[in-house]
This record gives C-alpha cells, sequence and structure tokens, in this order.
C-alpha cells in the first residue's frame, strides 16, 4: 500500500487517537525477561466482549493483524511514530519532548479500541472518555487523519502476512468508527467543560520522605465524584501528563487534595513532591474513572487500599459518610513498612467516627499490631464478601492480585472496580 493510498484510506476514516498520551512508570512496564504475549502487549481495559455470537468478519480480521503486531510491538510502535513526524512533522510539538517513556500509548489505545469493535457500548465508553481526555493535548478534529494514515501504514508493514485489501478495508471501517465516536465527545465536552484547569498548590504536607499531600485551588468549579482521578501537568515538564486519584470527596470549599510519591525516573511525581512549592501552578485534566460508589444499594463496601492508593479509599468513605446511609465498610490498608502507613491517623479517626468503618493495616515487615503479607491474602481471611463491593486501588500488581483473589473466592467481576488501566497509563 503506498503513501497515497494510505492517506486516501486514512482521511476517509477521519482519524485516530489523539496525538498524546501520558508515559507510564516503569513498574507497569512488561517483564523484559521474556517476549509480550497480547494481553501483555496491549492490556485491554474494556470488558470481554460477549461470546455468545461469532465475531464479524471485520473484527476476525483485525483480530488475525493483532495477532502478527503482537510479537513485533515495539518495532511496530517505531515505525509509527516515524510515519506520523515525517509525514505530519506539525504534530511534533503535541508530544513531550522526550517520548521513550509513552512510545505506545496512542498505538495501544488504538488496537484495543480496534479489538473491541464488536462492542460497541464498550467501546463509546472507553472512546468517549478519551475523546474528551484528550482535549487536554489539544488534539483537534483535524489530527485524527494524520494518525490514521500512520496506524495504516504501520499495520500493513508489520502484519505484512495477513495484509490483504479486505483488511485494510475493515481496518479504515473500524478507524472511521473509532475516531468519530472520539471527535463527536470531545465536541460535545466543549459545550460545558475547559481542556483542562488551572490549579494553584496552596498546601504540601510532606508525610515522608517520598509521600507528599498536595492541595490545590483550581481556577474553577471542578465536577468530580469520589474515587476519581485527575491527570496533572506540572510546569516543570510541559506535555507530559500523570494521572493522581483526588483524595478526598468533594469539598465545600473547592480544594483538592492529591497524594503523590516520587519514584525513580518519575518525571511529575519527583516535580511535585520535591520541588513544587505553594504558588505554583499546575494543570488539571477532566476527571475521570469509574470507581465511584453506587448510592442505589446498600451493600457493604469491601476496599483495598496500598501505598498512595488509600487517598481514592479515603474518599470513598467520605462519600458514604455524607450520603448519610449507614452501610458496612470494610477498609484494608496495605503497606511494606509500618512507616509507609502515612494515612493511618486520619483512617482511624474516621473509623472512631463512624460505627460502621473497619480499618485493618496488612504489612509486609511483620508488626505485632497489623495483619502480614499480601494484602489481598489478608482480605480472604475475613468475609463473607457476598454482600459487598469491591473497591481497589494502588500498585498494578497488587491491584492484579486482588481481582485473581476476590474472583477465586467467588466474588462476580462485575462487583469488582478498580482504575487499574487509567486511560492506558496509570500512575508514577
Amino acid at each position: 500500500m503506498d503513501a497515497k493510498t494510505t492517506a486516501s484510506a486514512s482521511t476517509s476514516a477521519s482519524a485516530a487517537s489523539p496525538p498524546s498520551a501520558t508515559p507510564p512508570p516503569e513498574a507497569s512496564k512488561p517483564s523484559p525477561e521474556a517476549p509480550p504475549s497480547a494481553s501483555q502487549a496491549f492490556t485491554s481495559p474494556l470488558a470481554a466482549a460477549p461470546t455468545a455470537a461469532p465475531p464479524s468478519p471485520d473484527a476476525y480480521l483485525i483480530s488475525r493483524t493483532l495477532e502478527e503486531i503482537t510479537p513485533v510491538a515495539d518495532r511496530a510502535t517505531s515505525y509509527f511514530y516515524a510515519l506520523l513526524f515525517i509525514r505530519h512533522p506539525e504534530l511534533r510539538e503535541l508530544f513531550p519532548a522526550a517520548m521513550d517513556a509513552q512510545r505506545d500509548r496512542i498505538l495501544k489505545a488504538l488496537l484495543t479500541a480496534a479489538d473491541h469493535i464488536d462492542d460497541p457500548a464498550a467501546l463509546t465508553t472507553f472512546l468517549s472518555h478519551l475523546g474528551r481526555g484528550h482535549r487536554k493535548y489539544g488534539t483537534r478534529s483535524e489530527h485524527y487523519p494524520a494518525v490514521g494514515e500512520a496506524l495504516l501504514g504501520s499495520l500493513a508493514r508489520y502484519a505484512s502476512a495477513v495484509w490483504t485489501p479486505q483488511t485494510e478495508a475493515a481496518w479504515v471501517r473500524a478507524y472511521t468508527a473509532i475516531s468519530q465516536i472520539m471527535i463527536d465527545a470531545a465536541a460535545a465536552d466543549e459545550q460545558h467543560a475547559p481542556p483542562w484547569w488551572q490549579g494553584e498548590i496552596v498546601g504540601l504536607d510532606h508525610r515522608t520522605s517520598d509521600v507528599a499531600i498536595v492541595t490545590v485551588r483550581p481556577d474553577q468549579a471542578y465536577p468530580f465524584l469520589a474515587g476519581q482521578y485527575a491527570s496533572v501537568e506540572t510546569p516543570w515538564w510541559p506535555r507530559v501528563w500523570r494521572h493522581y486519584s483526588l483524595a478526598s470527596a468533594p469539598r465545600d470549599d473547592g480544594l483538592l487534595t492529591f497524594h503523590v510519591r516520587a519514584v525513580p525516573a518519575g518525571w511529575v511525581s519527583n516535580a511535585l513532591v520535591n520541588h513544587a512549592r505553594p504558588g505554583d501552578v499546575i494543570r488539571l485534566g477532566p476527571p475521570a474513572g469509574s470507581m465511584v460508589v453506587d448510592h442505589t444499594t446498600d451493600d457493604g463496601l469491601l476496599c483495598l487500599g496500598g501505598g498512595t492508593g488509600i487517598a481514592p479509599i479515603k474518599a470513598l468513605v467520605e462519600d458514604v459518610a455524607r450520603y448519610g446511609r449507614h452501610r458496612a465498610v470494610e477498609v484494608f490498608y496495605g503497606a511494606r513498612h509500618t512507616h509507609d502507613l502515612y494515612e493511618l491517623d486520619t483512617m482511624l479517626r474516621m473509623q472512631r467516627a463512624h460505627s460502621w468503618l473497619s480499618v485493618r493495616t496488612v504489612v509486609s515487615d511483620t508488626p505485632r499490631d497489623a495483619l502480614t503479607g499480601p494484602l489481598p491474602d489478608a482480605v480472604r481471611e475475613f468475609g463473607p464478601w457476598e454482600a459487598f463491593d469491591a473497591y481497589l486501588s494502588g500498585p498494578p500488581g497488587m491491584v492484579r492480585s486482588g481481582v485473581d483473589t476476590l474472583v477465586r473466592i467467588g466474588m462476580p467481576t462485575h462487583r469488582i472496580r478498580h482504575d487499574l488501566a487509567q486511560e492506558l497509563a496509570p500512575t508514577d
């Protein structure tokens, strides 16, 4: 397929996922010890489509392409960006200066979406969120054809064994649907929300050598729900965004709170913990995330918070308290060492104030006053959890292990909530 054919096909398709996505933390990358499987290379944040019906012809062709691309995902991604920047150099300014940490974000989102082309409801939810969120990068509808052109060019090169006119046509149709959902969502969002909020840092509470609680005053009302997260850009690293959970329910004074742990090579996290001062101004992307309380039920909440993952758990507890309906809330607060339980005093004060709240600590250095071992294993010793919805937040490995444990002990997946994918880019 020559460049002219690719450009024509992708232009008719409207075009792809916006040219910017956030760099993932080192801890979230697949292990380099073995080649990535399909699930490792392009882990889907979408629920699997129903399997009762056979896949559509387009879904079958897309699936075959993904099987070919997965073993050479790194090379396909590099070629994707090479095509994009050579043919459309004006788009380079939308990306961070250093791209090594975030190279696969756009392509991963596109391939994830295409893989769920037979599940329009889940696809619309996922892509609408991306379309709204990518407004903060300066993405416009006219950028989409360029990304689509690069996508088709990369697929044609690295899935050549299965690339046929029929396969190309299937991808053009899929990309047309993907890009239009994102464009429409961004246009609708533009009618009532800014692409980003300015936020002044008004408080910094350094709880440990690497954890700070950052309080921010947004320049206008920031509409969010307890349990959601926000993307953050600092003035020290323009165009580099990271996701952080909001650590409280909405407050009457409008202030926002984030718990930030500085991690090695964490650009944004180190800037916030080690360099930020009151008066500094950061940018906030729109709130996102599905880890929110269903107030139409009296079912209990089983909450697993590891490390700074306690932040949204605290927000959920505040939300239950403010709603006024007493329901059982069981919090398991995990950390490697006792001194890492930086928010324990706050959680224990909340426990004393609310008879329906129970807080247990789980640490790895076996103190006498806490449970020990992996956090999910400790949860398994209690229960039963049939009348509970589960909420998990923390390091990716802990969340995955927690989900596996809860499923093994019989909790239905639809009752387990987490935001591990976080727009395909966890926090750093």
